[in-house]
Formats: structure tokens, C-alpha cells, sequence
């Protein structure tokens, strides 16, 4: 088995997570910098005012990416640090900060894939009600624009925003992360439509400044359901709850998926949540089915499903087993048949490259007395996940990327510094970098790949 030639490895990142700098060179303040100096949200009070200080140190980090041997760094760009306002003129030196990376990276030979928005809306949008205004529409169309103009001569690879279920679940709905809301659903499933439809908007603006051979999507997020047994029956149903689209949730996949790769919602969810719906105009289907070119993606975990007595799928009792592997984060268990899945009907029913834009395990790693990071779990991690990518591509699947999540150790949103997701390990008193064995573990494993015919 191998990967295909033109499969891109990587590693990847968010701006609020590492860059620190919350209040340097003009940039405003975001919904997370509110929320995490908003007591009691954070593990320990925890904030990303310094972070991993990547604002400063984003040479010597580009050093590690290239000493690791990375295809491509996935980071995503501060809209508060691009617009302080939101809306209006640029910030220069927000702009500087990100030529200046861009370029680095060019010159390492690492090719930027850029998101646009990784949860970090500027606290001021917020205050206007943020994605529950129709207005975000524009306001996400104008800054895609600023950002296509400066810098798609040099970025080629684009996604316009990271995981909505998350903006919009445990953002909007849940109250779980910035901005803390809990609105009821229809206002969600509005907020949701808004998003689409920025998403749009923000693929307009790229391609307006793009010379044809860009690349653009946007990161995707679901829970995984997993056949219990390869058993026709319990694929089928648990391919069936992975694209079912009645959980009053914001985390039903084909919600995201299917109006911008088919220009609809699904036939089930519109009946599921016909009192709770939006206004949904042709125009606003037209704008959202904008062509994207892969289907970004970000998996981790999952949970085992089989077929009931009518062919539904069912939760398998107790699940996972008491003590099996698992991340320091409860929701993340080790399982990698979620990432072969997910490969497999992804491919099959929306017809594009799936790139898995996230993939990663969270640990306690810490400098051992020998002055390494020794992360053990992490390396069985990936190796069972990446073997799991491979069986999928030989089983038909269309898989174009892998970036393992995270580059660093970083501000875990809501746990704050407590679970360590980096192949690097950042000390956040001396800002120092080790890297853990799996880094080294990665670049070998890369180079093997890489030199494959």
C-alpha cells in the first residue's frame, strides 16, 4: 500500500492558539480574547494573550517545519489582527506579520495553506450580533477580499473557515466556547445559513484575486459513526446516521456539506426542522453552492454504531470498554476506523479529494530528566490512523492530504494549556521548543512515503 504521489503531508495551526501578541501592532480583540479573561470559562483562568508567542518567534518555527520535512503548514489568519474593527481598512502591520510568514515559508519550501477563520471573530462583529446578522455575509466577503488581494499571488490553497459545527454548536447553542451564547435553535439554524453563505462569499473573493489554479474548501467537522462489524447492514447504517440530518444539533455533516456541494439542505432536514427554518432563497443556494475543489476535513474520534432490528443504526452499548485507549480530552478515544470511514463515504458521495486538514492525539507531555519528550501513545496514535488513510485509498477512497494537529503545543481553547496536542513541546514560562518524539517519528515516517514509487 502507499499514498498517492501528489498526497500532501503537513502540520497545522490556528492564530489565536500560538501567535499571542493580543494587543500588538493595531490588533483588536477577538471573541476568545473576551471569553477566556471571562472567569471560570477557561481551565484555570487560562488565556492566549501570550500563547506560543509564534507572532514573534514564527522563524524558529518555520526552522522546526522544515527540519521536520512538512509538504505544507495549515495555519489560520487573525481577522482581528487584519481588521481591528471588523469592517473597514485593513491593518498594515496585521498584514506585514502575515507576508512575512508567507514568505518564510515560501523559502523554506513549505507551501502555506491558509484558512481564513478559525472561530476568532472580532469582538465588535459580535457585538452586532455576529453570525445571527445577515451582515456577516458581507462583512466575511470584505475581509476575504483584503486577504485574496494581498496575498493570493503567493497562497494557492485556501480554506474559508474551520469546523462550523463548533462556531455554531458549542459556540451559539451550547455556550461551551466564545462567544458563550445559548440561543434557541432557529436562531442557530439562521446563524448556520449566514455561515454558508459567508463561506460563499469569502470563495467569490478568492477566486476574484486567484489566477485559476488555486485550491479552495472549507474544514468540515462531524462525530464519526462507526460499523460495529463490517457486515453490510452495520455499514450502511452507520453510513446513513453519518449523513442523517435530523439531530437538533449543529453537528449533522450533510447540513454543512450538502448545500455547497449539491446547492441544497437535505430533503431530511428540512422536514426535521421546517417550523425552525430561515428564510432560504435561490439566491442564498446559488451563493453558498459556489465550486470548491476538496473537501477539507478534520477527524479524530468516533463512536460504534450498528444496525437494529429495522435496519437504524444503534448505539452499541457501553461503547468503548472501561480503560481503553484514550486522549486526555474525554471525547477523544483512539479510533481509527473513524478517519477510514470518513474517507471512504466522503469520497463517494460528494465526488472530491478529501483532505484530512486535522487529525491528532492530546496527551501530558512534559521534558523528561534526559531532556527529551518521550510520547509513545502519540506515534501508536498515528500510526494506526495513517494505516487506516492508506486502507481507504486502496479501497477506492479519494484521499489528497494529511496535517496532523497541531505543530505545537498550544492554547486548547476551553482547557487552556492542560492537553498538549503539539509534536512540539512548548514550555510557556520560557517559550522553549522541544521536539517529542513523534516529531522525529513523522519526519521518517514522511520521508519513507515520500520516496516511494
Amino acid at each position: 500500500m502507499s499514498y498517492p504521489q501528489n498526497f500532501t503531508w503537513g502540520a497545522a495551526s490556528s492564530a489565536y492558539q500560538i501567535e499571542g501578541a493580543w494587543n500588538v501592532d493595531g490588533r483588536g480583540p477577538s471573541v476568545w480574547d473576551t471569553f477566556s479573561h471571562t472567569p471560570g470559562k477557561i481551565f484555570e483562568n487560562h488565556h492566549g494573550d501570550e500563547a506560543c508567542d509564534h507572532y514573534h518567534r514564527w522563524p524558529e518555527d518555520v526552522a522546526l517545519m522544515k527540519t521536520l520535512g512538512v509538504d505544507a503548514y495549515r495555519f489560520s489568519l487573525s481577522w482581528s489582527r487584519i481588521q481591528p474593527t471588523g469592517t473597514g481598512a485593513a491593518n498594515e502591520k496585521g498584514l506585514e506579520f502575515y507576508d512575512s510568514l508567507i514568505d518564510g515559508l515560501l523559502g523554506a519550501g513549505i507551501t502555506p495553506w491558509v484558512t481564513l477563520f478559525h472561530w476568532d471573530l472580532p469582538q465588535v462583529l459580535e457585538d452586532r450580533r455576529g453570525f445571527l446578522n445577515r451582515d456577516l455575509v458581507e462583512w466575511f466577503g470584505d475581509y476575504a477580499n483584503i486577504v485574496g488581494a494581498r496575498f493570493g499571488d503567493r497562497v494557492k490553497h485556501w480554506m474559508t473557515i474551520n469546523e462550523p459545527p463548533v462556531i455554531m454548536g458549542l459556540g451559539y447553542q451550547e455556550g461551551k466556547f466564545a462567544p458563550g451564547l445559548q440561543r434557541p435553535f432557529n436562531e442557530c439554524l439562521a446563524g448556520a445559513h449566514h455561515l454558508l453563505m459567508a463561506h460563499g462569499r469569502g470563495v467569490q473573493a478568492l477566486r476574484a484575486h486567484g489566477d485559476g489554479t488555486e485550491k479552495i474548501a472549507i474544514a468540515h467537522t462531524s462525530r464519526e459513526p462507526i460499523p460495529a462489524t463490517d457486515a453490510p447492514a452495520d455499514v450502511e447504517a452507520a453510513r446513513a446516521r453519518y449523513f442523517a440530518s435530523t439531530s437538533r444539533t449543529m453537528w449533522n455533516l450533510a447540513w454543512w456539506a450538502d448545500p455547497i456541494a449539491f446547492g441544497r439542505y437535505p430533503e431530511d432536514g428540512l422536514k426535521a426542522f421546517a417550523a425552525d427554518l430561515p428564510e432560504i432563497t435561490d439566491a442564498d443556494m446559488a451563493l453558498i453552492a459556489q465550486p470548491i475543489d476538496f473537501q477539507g476535513y478534520n477527524c479524530y474520534s468516533g463512536m460504534k454504531v450498528r444496525a437494529g432490528a429495522d435496519g437504524v443504526a444503534e448505539d452499541v452499548p457501553g461503547n468503548w470498554g472501561v480503560g481503553d485507549p484514550r486522549g486526555t480530552l474525554p471525547w477523544l478515544h483512539v479510533a481509527p476506523r473513524a478517519i477510514y470511514w470518513a474517507a471512504r463515504w466522503q469520497s463517494e458521495r460528494y465526488g472530491l479529494p478529501v483532505v484530512f486538514t486535522e487529525n491528532g492525539f492530546c496527551n501530558t507531555d512534559f521534558v523528561h530528566l534526559d531532556g527529551a519528550v518521550h510520547d509513545p501513545q502519540r506515534i501508536d496514535f498515528m500510526t494506526r490512523y495513517l494505516g487506516e488513510i492508506e486502507r481507504a485509498i486502496t479501497d477506492g477512497a479519494n484521499v489528497g492530504g494529511y496535517f496532523y494537529w497541531s505543530i505545537l503545543d498550544n492554547f486548547e481553547w476551553a482547557e487552556g494549556y492542560k492537553d498538549r496536542f503539539g509534536l512540539v513541546h512548548v514550555d510557556y514560562t520560557t517559550q522553549k521548543r522541544t521536539p517529542k518524539d513523534s516529531f522525529f517519528w513523522y519526519r521518517d515516517w514522511m520521508a519513507r512515503h515520500k520516496s516511494q514509487p
